[in-house]
């Protein structure tokens, strides 16, 4: 079985290394400081497993938990981890294991003997229990040729739905993800602002209001040039937002 070693602590990495040469019948072919390295990592070495930490920077463990979920063919996660009641009943459910740190042999034999067991329908599965309770998230995840393509929040200026995708807009170009627009309301509703029912605008790089000889109005919005239209039923709760900006 080929392992990821995901942990934010240099020495935390070096002594699951050893629990793992102790145990024998795995493989480590690399490690992660935090979750975004992390999913780079199980992109270009397809581990089976991953022994992954919580509470890291960049991303946490919770949130590559997510993303990795949404693979085609996810790796086990067992997660270790210093805090005994973070998210605990979601990953008893889902997860192949929930292991405290400082973590001892026989838990981590047993954990691993469950790894061997595990199919990537039960990873989304977890993906999908994680969801329920999650908290809002540091990147959106899109599934490219096979790969994972995640855009930081803080760099999309806006979402458009089209069909049964919605379209990132961010600094670097455009991706598709297949989530709802109504859903990614709701999680970055500190984040973004609709401006039509198919629409959301990053409220911080909102510039103003436009109207047209036609008496149509439009957002402006830094950095985009595409015309985005704001809707009737939207424009009073704009309005109100753009006076505070």
């Amino acid at each position: 079985m080929r392992a990821l070693v995901v942990d934010d602590e240099p020495l935390a990495r070096e002594r699951m290394r050893a629990l793992l040469a102790e145990i024998g019948g795995v493989e480590v072919v690399g490690e992660a400081g935090n979750g975004r390295d992390a999913l780079d990592a199980v992109a270009q070495l397809a581990p089976d497993l991953l022994l992954l930490d919580i509470r890291m920077p960049v991303m946490d463990g919770i949130e590559a938990a997510r993303h990795l979920g949404s693979l085609e063919s996810p790796p086990a996660l067992i997660f270790c981890t210093a805090y005994g009641d973070h998210a605990l009943a979601a990953f008893e459910a889902n997860a192949v294991d929930y292991l405290l740190k400082p973590v001892r042999g026989d838990r981590l034999r047993a954990a691993l003997a469950k790894a061997r067991r595990w199919s990537g329908e039960e990873a989304r599965g977890m993906e999908r229990a994680l969801g329920a309770g999650r908290s809002t998230r540091t990147h959106l995840c899109a599934r490219v040729r096979g790969s994972l393509v995640l855009v930081p929040v803080a760099d999309v200026a806006y979402l458009l739905a089209e069909d049964k995708y919605v379209v990132v807009h961010h600094a670097k170009g455009e991706v598709l993800i297949e989530e709802p627009l109504k859903a990614l309301e709701e999680e970055f509703e500190d984040r973004f602002v609709r401006i039509h029912r198919n629409c959301l605008v990053a409220r911080a790089k909102l510039a103003g209001l436009t109207r047209t000889p036609d008496g149509r109005l439009f957002a402006n919005v830094e950095g985009v040039t595409t015309a985005l239209e704001v809707s009737r039923r939207n424009l009073p709760a704009l309005r109100k937002l753009i006076r505070t900006l």
